[in-house]
């Protein structure tokens, strides 16, 4: 069977991951890279009182894709998260994949000096190792994909975040891995419209997948992030209709002459 593009981009990061420094990572030693660093900025928290709009909005630092090529050829990383802040972003979302997504660490570390949002380190985290790569590069939150976890390692890596004081994103594509997310314990769960193994987009994923979701977490716990896919506010209005209370937008703002205005655009300010 040919490989699908996530399965590929996993063995990549497998890889990569083989180069890094054997090392036990435990949540106290992330409590003291975290307060090295000045601490955490509450990633939770901001999305859950958005700067501006009805609906928080997680904007995405973002230079290519597998799907899209580059999106954005004069990519200036910190020009960008400068204007999703003027614009009122509640959070940002820093691509770090560098072989697929031209990404890279050194981005999330130069905006973190800029701006004074809570960073989402945007990555395929397989191993206890990339929290800590993201935790000394500045991030507040670290994107857990159920798709390329098992449930031992989802839960492990749930944990190890959360009691070290950052935030996880748990994404899910379907009713089985938002089964696996709330199993495993997940607050935040991320709603991805874009199957990771063809790339096709469908907004109904978020609105087939939100009542589930209601039912499973109880209304003081429960916040229900919408990703991909969202290019209009009516597509914002649609989330918001079926229980999305936050937004993460990266390609539809990257394609714009000024991404800000197009962030105000989708947050209605």
């Amino acid at each position: 069977m040919k490989p699908n593009i996530l399965d590929t981009i996993v063995a990549q990061k497998r890889r990569e991951i083989t180069a890094l420094p054997d090392a036990e990572v435990s949540a106290a030693r992330l409590r003291d890279v975290l307060a090295r660093r000045g601490g955490v900025r509450d990633f939770l928290a901001a999305l859950r009182q958005p700067r501006a709009g009805d609906v928080a909005l997680i904007a995405e630092v973002k230079k290519a894709s597998p799907s899209a090529g580059v999106i954005r050829p004069d990519f200036d990383p910190v020009a960008i998260a400068r204007t999703y802040a003027d614009a009122g972003a509640s959070c940002l979302s820093v691509l770090t994949d560098e072989q697929f997504f031209q990404g890279s660490l050194d981005y999330l570390r130069a905006i973190r000096e800029v701006v004074d949002l809570p960073l989402l380190r945007k990555d395929f985290v397989i191993d206890s190792r990339q929290v800590l790569e993201a935790a000394e590069a500045g991030a507040d939150a670290i994107l857990l994909i159920v798709a390329i976890l098992d449930d031992e390692l989802l839960r492990r890596l749930l944990e190890l975040v959360v009691e070290a004081g950052l935030t996880a994103l748990v994404e899910v594509h379907d009713e089985a891995e938002l089964e696996r997310a709330v199993a495993a314990g997940a607050q935040l769960v991320g709603v991805n419209n874009r199957n990771l193994k063809t790339f096709t987009v469908d907004l109904a994923t978020t609105e087939q997948l939100a009542a589930r979701l209601a039912g499973a977490l109880s209304a003081g716990e429960k916040l229900l992030v919408a990703e991909s896919g969202i290019h209009s506010r009516g597509d914002v209005e649609r989330l918001k209709a079926c229980g999305a209370g936050a937004i993460l937008v990266g390609e539809s703002l990257m394609r714009q002459p000024d991404p800000g205005l197009k962030a105000r655009e989708l947050i209605g300010r």
